[in-house]
């Protein structure tokens, strides 16, 4: 099992107004196939309602209420796919968190859901995780 930030999310789905530049689509074509595996069962994966919050907020700019519902209904419905709930006081630790490693609360929200599970595997293209010892940052593009 693997964390599943929001910006494998957001790559994925977001339709942009402009050309995007060879990285870019490298790192939307990489999403696209790590979205696919996890609706195809092929990869199991863990996230919070935290990131998929930060996927709604922005990828409401590009989808109608409905397509946006479809997908994150889509996306909780799977028995793969481990959504946890986020009270105050993990978010608090995260927020403390993040200010030891100098990460956002959302960003340490992330190590500290895969410390508590165990995790040592994470699907993002923040490369600030790769400073975290015991994480490996997944695809590297």
């Amino acid at each position: 099992m693997r964390f599943l930030d929001s910006n494998i999310f957001i790559y994925a789905f977001y339709r942009p107004r402009r050309q995007l530049t060879t990285l870019e689509k490298a790192m939307k074509d990489s999403s696209k196939r790590i979205i696919n595996d996890i609706e195809n069962g092929k990869e199991s994966v863990v996230t919070t309602v935290v990131h998929l919050s930060e996927m709604v907020n922005i990828l409401k700019h590009s989808f109608t209420v409905k397509q946006l519902g479809e997908i994150v209904t889509g996306l909780i419905m799977l028995d793969n796919v481990e959504v946890l709930g986020i009270g105050k006081n993990e978010y608090f630790a995260a927020t403390e968190l993040g200010q030891e490693f100098g990460l956002d609360s959302n960003d340490a929200l992330a190590v500290e859901v895969m410390q508590s599970k165990g995790l040592a595997e994470i699907y993002s293209f923040d490369k600030m995780f790769e400073k975290i010892e015991g994480i490996a940052r997944l695809p590297v593009v």
